[in-house]
């Protein structure tokens, strides 16, 4: 039932957003809109579960909020460093007392007090990200990086020269779990003895555990090093041990312009301005969202492959990938492809305990790679709720 309902989703909100029936488009994406229509303000409330300088996840998003803030009929509040009990009562404070049409949740731990605030509120639209469950006022969306992540796995398999790369991971959830297992394939892809060397840090934001976690992978002997969590630490810590790294979410190349190879980047405002279009249309409104599940990958332009937008590898890195940077190159542009003629969960695929997770031919459909909690071979260290 997930499958179809993330297609049904996807189908309705792509056909919408790509085809130009609805609204033409602005230079930068954003709806044009005329007449009296364009008399009515919307107003958005973002929640996010960090700080807006975190330089990851929350900087992304509130990056997108003030893009969107630039239409002319739309007004926006965001709270920052939000804990995920607070979530109800965020919430009822921005329909309540801030007036919000609209809200956005946007971290996994916001699900429940967004489904909560949505019986509360039947009338008020709101969209939570990363999660899978709706109500006929929520929809769900995703700009995920497991593509891209794989390509920044190719290139660290070719970089390594102990054979051990780190990971600094925040919380075991199967978003991140999907992340590290598409790295590693992509590292083993290269470099088939190579490992991937994980260290939890429970935190999206942890600036002290995130150095501690890199400083113990380096006594480990890893030299690359990757992460999912919130700030620049990895990168900066790497850099100055001599250690190349991959950024996660914002553009990280300027805090280690000699050693930051490429990262994931995300364009959340492809997401937020085709959605608010929506509803200012009126195509979208608080009784039809619970079949609305959006994923962007690269095809869909939510994610890009770089150290910052627009250079997909940095120049001073390509010489010492070799064969490698073609390879990226190829893949990228395969994934890319409307028609996705690769994809990195593809069988033959086995577990670390050598169990076949995906038979050959097969490709990972979106429940699994949304409820992965096996780990790909090669990857090293603690895995709660493994197979």
């Amino acid at each position: 039932m997930r499958k179809t309902l993330l297609f049904t989703g996807v189908l309705i909100l792509a056909c919408l957003f790509f085809t130009g029936l609805v609204f033409a488009t602005g230079e930068k994406g954003a709806p044009e809109v005329s007449g009296p229509a364009a008399e009515k303000i919307i107003k958005v409330g973002f929640i996010y579960v960090g700080p807006i300088g975190d330089m990851g996840w929350t900087h992304a998003h509130n990056q997108a909020r003030l893009m969107v803030e630039k239409l002319p009929w739309v007004e926006t509040i965001y709270q920052e460093s939000v804990p995920e009990g607070d979530t109800l009562s965020t919430i009822e404070r921005m329909i309540q007392q801030e007036k919000c049409d609209v809200v956005f949740t946007t971290s996994f731990g916001f699900m429940d007090g967004t489904i909560d605030a949505a019986r509360k509120f039947p009338n008020i639209i709101m969209a939570h990200a990363s999660g899978f469950k709706r109500a006929p006022n929520v929809a769900t969306y995703m700009a995920d990086f497991y593509q891209v992540y794989y390509l920044n796995g190719l290139m660290a398999g070719a970089l390594t020269k102990t054979g051990k790369i780190g990971y600094v991971g925040a919380f075991p959830i199967p978003e991140v779990k999907r992340h590290i297992n598409a790295y590693t394939i992509g590292v083993r892809e290269v470099n088939p003895d190579a490992e991937v060397h994980v260290r939890w840090i429970g935190a999206w934001f942890d600036p002290p555990a995130a150095t501690e976690a890199t400083m113990a992978l380096i006594d480990e002997g890893c030299d690359v090093f990757a992460f999912t969590e919130d700030t620049s630490t990895v990168v900066e810590v790497a850099a100055k041990n001599g250690f190349p790294s991959f950024g996660h979410y914002s553009p990280m190349y300027d805090a280690s312009p000699d050693y930051v190879v490429s990262g994931q980047l995300v364009h959340w405002d492809v997401f937020y301005l085709r959605f608010l279009g929506l509803v200012y249309s009126g195509i979208l409104n608080s009784g039809n969202l619970e079949n609305l599940d959006y994923w962007g990958l690269l095809r869909e332009g939510d994610v890009e492959l770089g150290a910052k937008p627009g250079m997909p590898v940095n120049p001073a890195w390509i010489g010492r990938l070799g064969d490698t940077h073609d390879l990226v190159l190829k893949r990228l542009e395969q994934m890319k492809n409307p028609q996705m003629v690769f994809d990195p969960f593809t069988g033959p695929l086995y577990d670390r305990k050598g169990n076949l997770v995906l038979p050959a031919g097969a490709r990972a459909d979106y429940l699994h790679l949304l409820t992965i909690e096996w780990a790909a071979k090669g990857v090293v260290g603690p895995w709660p709720n493994e197979p």
